[in-house]
């Protein structure tokens, strides 16, 4: 965290905070539980992901969402506007200023009368933002990847374990009850022995792996605060391909290495944290990472302890083409999620869109499933706001965040150097591989740090 005194932040806040107009519905009427029994929220981050988390809020009775944060001031105001018009309709008398709006997130972080905070930056914000939100005795709930680095995620760790933080990383298809079922049928052994899964890397063409791009600078808008912006990051000039308005539709910067790790780690979070769930290695991760350029594997794959190993393929297609893993006739669709194979048949665990497949039948019946069951929706919100209220751990806390996303960055890391790794997962280090080991790690730009 840059330097910035507690007592200046309160008073930056208290003057920028926007004086409270309690609803009548917050009050208990209409349902509503009362003030006592509410969780205050601040959401830091208003992009497509940031607004999602911001509708989620405004729509749950037992949460009151105090301020938003956005360095961007067209995001900020509408976060803000909308805020207040939704809290307006709920009290039925179309006046409601109870939002406040910062640039700043650390002055939100210094209001007492906030519990708890949603982060949805850019990937390099994530770790920082939530070591200070810990610090600042604040529960979180952060988008994955949780960490631009393996550093980052074990300094995490030790930050939110030390200040008692209630933390969720993002990676929902976790909470799927269908999605939970067919993982837990396979941990307990329901396919014997896993041979092989499969996850897909993403749909998205040319951000697999981010790069470093020399990009000219640009003005920088009016309504944008870029120094904020870049933070942590290595400094960079502006340029609208980082950030712009409207919000494109996929995530801008996460080709670039210096503020993402793209689908690597974006997109394949969820198929990451879903997959290791299945098999049972959440809390821990690869013993190798094997590089295509080896020829044992068409695609990058990892090797599990046990010997299981899973391939991250560019389409589902390759499954069956190069692996022969899966029969002709299967039908494999879905975003995130994976396919396990094993002595005794295959299932899928598949998200976006895809339903259940998998074979021979009886492991439906084992599962008492049907087959192509549609995945439905999830309850990823709802466990960390029970968590907070009984203190307890939540489905994907940040140890299992920060083990999702060094899957990513072990991929990353074997690509930037074009070879095969050795990984020692209970030491988080690469086996006599001193270049490898240099790169589990980056330092932040002055002044910020964990």
């Amino acid at each position: 965290m840059a330097e910035l005194g507690r007592r200046e932040l309160l008073e930056r806040a208290a003057a920028m905070a926007i004086p409270m107009v309690v609803p009548a519905s917050a009050v208990g009427r209409g349902g509503r539980p009362a003030p006592s029994d509410r969780l205050n929220v601040g959401v830091i981050g208003l992009g497509a992901m940031g607004r999602g988390h911001l509708g989620w809020c405004l729509a749950e009775s037992s949460v009151q969402v105090m301020a938003v944060c956005e360095v961007d001031r067209i995001r900020r105001e509408e976060g803000q506007r909308n805020t207040d018009a939704a809290y307006a309709e709920a009290r039925g008398s179309g006046s409601y200023k109870g939002c406040a709006a910062y640039v700043d997130y650390r002055e939100m972080l210094a209001r007492d009368d906030i519990d708890a905070v949603l982060i949805a930056t850019p990937d390099h914000w994530h770790a920082l933002m939530s070591a200070d939100a810990a610090k600042a005795g604040k529960d979180v709930y952060c988008e994955k990847p949780i960490t631009m680095n393996i550093a980052e995620g074990q300094r995490l760790i030790e930050i939110v374990r030390s200040y008692g933080c209630v933390f969720q990383t993002g990676t929902q298809y976790r909470s799927a009850p269908t999605i939970r079922r067919v993982c837990d049928f396979v941990r307990k052994g329901g396919l014997g022995k896993v041979k092989h899964a499969f996850t897909l890397w993403s749909k998205v063409e040319g951000l697999d792996t981010p790069v470093s791009y020399a990009l000219p600078a640009e003005p920088v808008p009016d309504w944008l605060d870029w120094p904020m912006w870049v933070g942590p990051a290595p400094w960079r000039p502006y340029n609208k391909r980082f950030h712009s308005n409207p919000i494109p539709g996929v995530v801008p910067w996460a080709f670039c290495e210096d503020f993402g790790v793209a689908s690597i780690t974006w997109h394949h979070s969820h198929s990451a944290d879903v997959v290791q769930y299945g098999l049972g290695v959440e809390r821990s991760g690869p013993v190798e990472i094997i590089h295509p350029s080896s020829g044992k594997y068409p695609t990058l794959t990892y090797r599990y302890e046990n010997g299981t190993l899973l391939h991250l393929v560019y389409d589902w297609g390759q499954v069956k083409r190069d692996y022969k893993a899966v029969p002709d006739d299967a039908r494999l669709d879905g975003n995130f999620g994976g396919v396990f194979v094993g002595e005794k048949g295959w299932v899928t665990s598949m998200t976006g869109g895809g339903p259940i497949e998998g074979g021979p039948p009886s492991i439906f019946e084992e599962m008492g499933m049907t087959n192509r069951q549609l995945t439905g929706g999830n309850n990823h919100h709802a466990n960390w706001l029970d968590c907070i209220r009984t203190r307890g751990r939540t489905s994907t806390d940040e140890e299992i965040g920060h083990r999702t996303a060094s899957v990513g960055h072990l991929a990353h890391i074997a690509f930037k150097l074009e070879r095969s790794l050795k990984w020692d997962p209970v030491k988080e280090q690469f086996i006599g591989d001193e270049q490898a080991n240099r790169l589990r790690s980056r330092a932040m730009r002055e002044p910020w740090r964990m």
